[in-house]
């Protein structure tokens, strides 16, 4: 029988949920690798938000995903190790988490050349939100009735950003929440990993798919001859990616989840000061308003589970 979605009292932790002592340090050292994560990723989109302005999208993925497959590769020995053989039960959830990779990147990437990075990392901020609800609905996780209070606030928060009618919104807000929903996918896919399958493998074969389908789709966009300062920029970008893959998987690994999860809102400051310093954007009142929603839900959220935890 499924645990009901809404319950007033959570007194049950889940079995598969075991908790790993704490050593002296482990918080703190969490909160920086997730914001170093967090620093990487909005790096690698100012990255690739300039380049693509004059080398097209898709050439510019799939020149930067061959980097980042032998990046990866350079770094398995440390991650546990690369394998391309994927055991029966974990091809399901490769397929679905490859298949939520792939469409997030195009996605996000396209909405990326005609948004703000500001506008963007705003929506985007609602991720953990989409998350909590579909593992609701998927996994039989339980929300209580201020979690639910919490998730309703940011998507309130989300369409103040939005603002229907707005600037803001239009056709390519439309793609970025498409892009959230697919990141959703990739990341509830993730949990049907065996923990025998390295973070090294797992990466490897979304960065693989990404790669694969830039390049399908590049040769009905066209290439153009890059040059050297377009080639390293890629190579810095895939390299800057490489470390938000592998520090992603690390701040999930040391500490508290709790203490560790708000420090992910590091990417709406990074975006927002990366559109300001490259781009010359700058989010409007009603932007950092809805951020502001967004962004509390989310901590409550998490605070909101820390609460829980105590008196399990």
């Amino acid at each position: 029988m499924r645990t009901p979605i809404m319950s007033p009292i959570r007194r049950m932790k889940p079995a598969s949920v075991r908790y790993v002592p704490l050593r002296s340090g482990d918080n703190l050292r969490g909160a920086l690798v997730m914001a170093l994560s967090m620093v990487a990723f909005g790096l690698n989109d100012t990255v690739m938000k300039f380049v693509a302005q004059d080398l097209p999208l898709y050439q510019s993925i799939t020149l930067r995903g061959v980097m980042v497959m032998v990046f990866i590769a350079a770094v398995a020995p440390r991650l546990g190790g690369l394998s391309l053989n994927i055991p029966a039960p974990a091809r399901g959830p490769m397929a679905w988490r490859s298949l939520g990779e792939v469409a997030s990147t195009v996605l996000f990437l396209n909405a990326l050349q005609n948004m703000a990075m500001g506008d963007l990392s705003a929506i985007m901020q609602a991720l953990p939100l989409v998350v909590m609800v579909a593992a609701a609905l998927f996994f039989g996780e339980t929300l209580g009735w201020r979690r639910i209070s919490a998730v309703i606030f940011g998507f309130l928060g989300v369409l103040l950003i939005l603002r229907p009618g707005g600037a803001v919104f239009g056709a390519w807000a439309v793609v970025a929440l498409g892009a959230m929903a697919m990141v959703a996918v990739r990341d509830l896919a993730t949990r049907g990993f065996d923990r025998h399958i390295s973070s090294a493998t797992i990466a490897f074969y979304a960065a693989a798919g990404v790669t694969l389908t830039g390049f399908l789709l590049s040769l009905v966009q066209g290439w153009v001859m890059p040059d050297l300062i377009q080639i390293l920029l890629l190579a810095t970008g895939a390299a800057i990616l490489t470390v938000g893959y592998v520090t992603a998987v690390a701040a999930m690994r040391v500490g508290e989840i709790s203490y560790v999860a708000p420090f992910r809102y590091t990417s709406l400051l990074v975006a927002i000061l990366m559109g300001l310093l490259v781009f010359d954007e700058w989010p409007d009142l009603w932007t950092w308003a809805g951020s502001a929603m967004v962004v509390a839900a989310g901590i409550y959220t998490i605070w909101r589970e820390a609460q829980l935890g105590k008196v399990r």
